[in-house]
């Protein structure tokens, strides 16, 4: 600010005036974001190439977080639907196994009284072979530790020297047990004892 004299004060700055335009009024060319009137960028301003270069990772960022978001969702839902298929395979072959198990017990009466000869022979091992290819399993002997998720007892003794802390085991098989795919189709009818530990 100047004094009556027009004489300028030492203790005050002039004023600066900041060139704004987005055009070089000299060149005519664009100016890059935060360039000052000389020309050059301010220093702390950033230019238009970091600005573009920061959205760019964000973009990547939240692109990339999305595909592994959808891969993993697209990969628990082919996981969900091959266990799905699974049960229901197995749940269709148990369903027809179970149906065939009253033929398998005639075959096996038959074997134990020796009429499994000739034609029925033939037909009934093509039958029991059929089955356990398709994976139903026989269960159920002599001696095995009583389980009575697996076992129904239809009869129950206790040896003499049973002791304190007995064993229970199978000692008779009445009716073959029969599984699939770890499910039970039908339980093994047994005749069980309580042993002594070891006996």
């Amino acid at each position: 600010m100047a004094d009556e004299q027009g004489a300028e004060r030492p203790d005050e700055q002039p004023f600066v005036v900041h060139d704004k335009r987005k055009i070089d009024p000299e060149t005519g060319a664009p100016r890059a974001a935060g360039e000052q009137q000389g020309g050059e960028p301010a220093p702390d301003a950033p230019t238009g190439a970091d600005e573009a270069a920061a959205f760019t990772d964000i973009a990547i960022a939240e692109l990339t977080a999305d595909v592994q978001r959808i891969q993993a969702e697209y990969a628990n839902y082919r996981k969900r639907v091959e266990r799905d298929r699974t049960l229901a395979r197995d749940g269709a072959i148990g369903e027809v196994l179970g149906a065939l198990l009253p033929v398998l017990d005639d075959l096996q009466r038959a074997r134990e009284h020796d009429e499994f000869a000739g034609a029925l022979k033939a037909m009934g091992e093509s039958v029991e072979a059929v089955a356990r290819r398709f994976g139903l399993e026989t269960y159920g002997d002599v001696g095995e530790e009583f389980d009575p998720a697996v076992h129904e007892a239809l009869t129950h003794t206790t040896a003499d020297d049973a002791g304190d802390a007995p064993v229970t085991v199978v000692t008779a098989v009445y009716q073959t047990g029969y599984r699939h795919a770890g499910r039970v189709l039908r339980p093994a009818r047994v005749g069980v004892e309580d042993r002594a530990a070891g006996a």
